[in-house]
């Protein structure tokens, strides 16, 4: 027996599409490792993934999607390619907005294998407590695809393929950014407040990681303090004013995980009286058009994207599954950094 990769020939085409650069292709796609006998060769089903859904002779395809909330404007520019795209593929979606609720993101598949769904997509609040709603779907023979966060599963067959960014990189790019700026100035020592994102959320446990890789081992850098937020703009404020009590302006940096709570942070440390992007340096995650404001005008230092519009690889993905065709494990976005110097070159195109 040998180990081979999944993903066959959908896979080597989107890999042709990103050497092409065709529109709406990802940054990059990773296949999924399996093990090759016989049996999981026989085309049975026998390796575990959810068999193709039976179309009963139906022509439009059923998408089921599961969002999370609409907590940030990322996630509502995220909701909005979802439907858009849905809409320009011809494909019936069921939408159910479960208001950063796990118990309701339960319902809303559960809802969805009832209705008899061709595949279930979602955005998962946290990334673990999926074991047993996955494998009803799975059992209904119900492809399941990850739109924007993963989900920790001890078995990875439950679901088909993932789609979004690489958060630990998004933090490792915060991070080298800053390791630059210490490079000015080698004798100074920045203190750090990190405002993270929903606790156990894939973005939140990424961004953290992938940013503290670079700097836990450099002494430029020490933590203030490192507080659990929720995403929200309200959050970052809360959170900002209170690190700003304690620390008042021997704090440095501001390191949020998204755009809302980058925001709020910026209107506490105004209430504060101190200048948000000089007397404290500001690093977000998403690129949101009111993030990107912020930056051309100088409150908020730097901006690592995080690209919502998911919708057209979404549903190019769902056609694809519903054909028998095997996905990539993961298929990675294509996204960039953005600092004052950069964003006035882009901020016009922007679509969010």
């Amino acid at each position: 027996m040998v180990r081979s990769p999944t993903g066959g020939r959908e896979a080597i085409q989107y890999a042709l599409d990103i050497l092409n650069k065709e529109k709406g292709i990802p940054k990059k796609v990773i296949l999924r490792s399996r093990l090759v006998t016989s049996d999981t060769e026989s085309g049975d089903g026998a390796d575990g993934k959810a068999a193709p859904p039976d179309r009963n002779g139906k022509e439009t395809l059923k998408l089921g999607f599961a969002q999370v909330g609409s907590e940030s404007g990322w996630r509502i520019a995220h909701t909005n390619s979802v439907i858009g795209a849905a809409k320009d593929a011809g494909i019936e979606l069921l939408f159910r907005n479960a208001d950063q609720s796990q118990e309701r993101q339960f319902e809303s598949i559960r809802e969805f294998i009832r209705q008899r769904v061709d595949v279930i997509a979602f955005s998962p609040k946290t990334e673990t407590g999926w074991e047993e709603v996955l494998s009803e779907a799975k059992d209904a023979g119900i492809p399941v695809i990850l739109s924007d966060r993963e989900v920790k599963v001890k078995d990875d067959s439950l679901w088909t393929a993932y789609i979004g960014s690489d958060f630990r990189e998004e933090g490792r790019r915060a991070a080298r950014w800053l390791t630059e700026q210490a490079d000015r100035e080698p004798d100074r020592v920045y203190r750090i407040v990190e405002l993270q994102g929903t606790p156990d959320s894939a973005p939140a446990l990424g961004r953290k990681k992938g940013f503290e890789e670079l700097i836990r081992d450099d002494d430029r850098f020490a933590y203030a303090a490192s507080l659990e937020g929720d995403f929200t703009k309200r959050s970052g404020k809360e959170l900002m004013a209170e690190a700003l009590e304690k620390f008042g302006k021997s704090i440095d940096v501001v390191y949020a995980h998204n755009d809302d709570m980058a925001l709020g942070a910026i209107e506490a440390i105004e209430a504060y009286g101190l200048k948000p992007g000089k007397d404290i340096l500001l690093i977000s995650v998403d690129a949101t058009k009111s993030a990107m404001d912020a930056l051309s005008i100088g409150k908020l230092n730097l901006v690592v994207e995080c690209n919502p519009l998911l919708g057209p690889q979404l549903m190019k993905a769902v056609k694809d599954v519903s054909q028998g065709k095997d996905l990539p494990m993961k298929i990675i976005t294509s996204e960039g950094v953005f600092t004052q110097e950069l964003v006035k070159q882009v901020k016009r195109n922007r679509e969010y």
